[in-house]
């Protein structure tokens, strides 16, 4: 009882961790619930196990980032695009977001908040066009503030390699995203060349 009590915790602790790293490795909403279950099932079943050599946060990214890469083999077999994270919500009446939650700040005006919403897409689309490890990296480190060493330890590579995987995520995605503007700028007459 005292087990599943601490485990409890755990989850309470972590699972915003959980669904964010998911939902930013994924780049869509869809299956994330299913996922951070399938998180939080394997570290149950792996917890007698674990030795505590590293940090409990370390050995549970290193469980996100495996479950999120049986996703993307499990996509890659489906054939499904990947979604954005800033689709738009479905008309459904199931959706429980409220468009008061979907409101850009008020300190924004309106081209500020298109100019800004349309830089976010462009990463979030050139994010999915990174490697596998590059974008894990990417969000790891920029999105999750994880250090070197912690992304080291939880994807099992040498700390050199994650900066190389660092360096070249970020150049790529610097280079796609300036590419996508580039053409995004061209005049009509010019783009039907």
């Amino acid at each position: 009882m005292a087990n599943e009590l601490n485990f409890e915790q755990i989850v309470r602790d972590h699972q915003e961790m959980v669904f964010r790293t998911l939902l930013r490795l994924n780049g869509s909403r869809e299956h994330v619930e299913d996922l951070a279950q399938d998180v939080f099932l394997r570290l149950y079943r792996a917890l007698p196990a674990f030795r505590g050599e590293a940090l409990l946060t370390t050995y549970l990214y290193r469980i996100v980032v495996n479950v999120a890469q049986d996703e993307w083999k499990r996509r890659r077999r489906v054939e499904r695009p990947l979604v954005s994270i800033s689709s738009p919500v479905s008309s459904n009446e199931d959706s429980d977001i409220d468009w008061e939650d979907r409101l850009a700040h008020p300190g924004l005006d309106a081209e500020q908040q298109l100019s800004e919403k349309q830089f976010q897409q462009s990463v979030e689309l050139q994010l999915q066009h990174l490697s596998d490890v590059e974008r894990t990296v990417l969000v790891l480190y920029h999105q999750e503030e994880r250090s070197y060493e912690q992304i080291a330890d939880a994807l099992k590579m040498p700390m050199g390699t994650v900066r190389t995987h660092l360096h070249r995520g970020r150049k790529k995605l610097r280079e796609g995203i300036q590419q996508q503007q580039t053409v995004v700028r061209r005049p009509a007459w010019q783009s039907t060349r």
